[in-house]
């Protein structure tokens, strides 16, 4: 069933909604620019997921080193490895995005931030950049 209302198509589904007929021609994802802050706060995200699952790893490595003499000799084994190296760098990077990230929105919800697109620019920006110290940090701890 199709009805027409001001000039555009609109067909009726089975429950009674109405659909647009017409959908966004622009699919391609490589042309679309997300703003810094909007990509700041998908890394949070991101960063928080990494930092959970990173929970159970590190709590397992944990228990394997208390176990025994032996479990601990195996877990200082495992983290002489470069990939368990570089995993505990990503790690210690995610954690550190993540509580930067959760700092400044804390500052921004208490009012301690102007709500401007220009502030939230700036301190994205900000979280970035306080993030590659702390991960070049991490850096020099892990290696």
């Amino acid at each position: 069933m199709q009805l027409r209302t001001g000039g555009s198509k609109i067909k009726k589904s089975c429950v009674g909604k109405t659909v647009k007929k017409q959908r966004p021609v622009n699919l391609d994802l490589s042309t679309i620019r997300f703003p810094v802050t909007a990509i700041s706060s998908i890394l949070h995200r991101v960063s928080g997921v990494i930092t959970f699952v990173a929970l159970g790893i590190l709590l397992w490595l944990l228990g394997l080193s208390l176990s025994s003499p032996e479990g601990f000799q195996q877990a200082a084994s495992i983290m002489d490895s470069f990939f368990a190296k570089f995993i505990m760098w990503g790690i210690l990077t995610a954690l550190a995005y993540h509580v930067v990230g959760g700092i400044r929105h804390m500052l921004a919800d208490f009012g301690f931030m102007e709500e401007t697109l220009q502030v939230g620019t700036r301190s994205a920006q900000a979280a970035f950049v306080i993030t590659v110290v702390l991960s070049i940090l991490a850096g020099v701890l892990v290696w």
